[in-house]
């Protein structure tokens, strides 16, 4: 029997938003595939950049979805940023809440005050995504920053938030705002800073873990920085074309459409140079780039065939700080 992608790691850590749900909502199938993990006796722990709410509430949220969860499962950002905090400010410090409450009790679980206005004399700010924060919120934060001595802290910078409905802005917008109040930029603790899933790894015990994401701006750099494998969802945010395209921080060492494909062989993909530029191979596919175009033999339906293309555009941009797409040709399967 061929080795199963899951076979090759002692540990799972999962993003939430855009793999296990979306908005309120399970994403079908990952509920059964999550418990099928830890039937197995895989630890899943859970990383999630959405500071809005506690550990406890996301617990209670995967176990009514039917992913039995304890919260010492869940890893989020808003304990990284508490975490960050406590290790640069003396405990006592009072820190501007820009977030939710579930945000403004891990910081005072680390030592610290959490407090909500300029006048109280706040040391640092934390800001973490909350549905419910406005214009005062946003402006007393651009106040308080105003001290360039006052450490300002972000839980997270993404951009947008997968919801039932589609893209929502996230929490990386309303730091965004700051930022251009200000003229200064956050420390970030969440994602994708590296201590978050070495945390998360520590936390299942794990030597091996792969890390599972639907953003390669988030989850697949952040894993990738902690030095673990990771793996590409097409559940969530990114696409195969923003995935062939991606920089080389964000390659994901594998792409599946969906969790079920942990289950399924791992797909090899087989790089060769080539006259004028690189050939891959996955499958029965085949992928050539010469370095501007990559001339695809395979079906657009195929993972496999994307999973070629991938194989030869990176060969050929190893070190590519930034997005960079190919032209695409796409020829029929012999």
């Amino acid at each position: 029997m061929s080795e199963r992608l899951l076979d090759r790691y002692d540990a799972v850590l999962s993003d939430l938003d855009g793999v296990v749900y979306a908005g309120p909502h399970a994403i079908p199938g990952a509920p059964e595939v999550l418990r099928r993990i830890s039937s197995e006796g895989v630890p899943v722990i859970y990383v999630t950049n959405n500071a809005s709410r506690s550990v406890a509430t996301v617990a209670a949220h995967l176990t009514d979805l039917g992913v039995p969860t304890s919260p010492e499962c869940v890893a989020s950002s808003a304990q990284a940023g508490a975490e960050l905090l406590a290790q640069r400010l003396p405990a006592g410090t009072k820190v501007l809440l820009t977030g939710s409450q579930a945000l403004a009790d891990v910081v005072a679980d680390a030592g610290l005050v959490p407090v909500r206005t300029q006048e109280e004399e706040p040391r640092a700010v934390i800001q973490g995504f909350d549905p419910g924060i406005g214009w005062a919120q946003l402006a007393e934060a651009s106040y308080t920053l105003a001290d360039p001595d006052v450490l300002w802290v972000a839980t997270n910078t993404d951009l947008s938030i997968p919801q039932a409905r589609g893209l929502a802005p996230g929490n990386g917008t309303l730091v965004a705002a700051v930022a251009a109040a200000t003229g200064r930029a956050p420390v970030v603790a969440g994602k994708p800073e590296a201590p978050i899933f070495r945390t998360a790894a520590e936390r299942a015990g794990s030597a091996r873990p792969v890390v599972l994401g639907d953003r390669l701006d988030t989850d697949i750099r952040g894993g990738n920085a902690a030095g673990f494998a990771t793996v590409a969802v097409l559940t969530g945010v990114d696409t195969l074309e923003t995935i062939l395209a991606a920089c080389s921080a964000e390659r994901p060492d594998h792409v599946v459409g969906t969790l079920e494909e942990l289950f399924a062989p791992c797909p090899e993909v087989e790089v060769t140079a080539a006259p004028g530029g690189h050939e891959a191979r996955c499958g029965t596919a085949t992928a050539q780039t010469d370095g501007t175009r990559v001339r695809i033999r395979g079906s657009r339906g195929d993972l496999d065939a994307w999973r070629a293309a991938c194989g030869a555009w990176w060969a050929a941009h190893p070190d590519a700080e930034a997005p960079v797409a190919p032209v695409l040709e796409w020829e029929a399967a012999a």
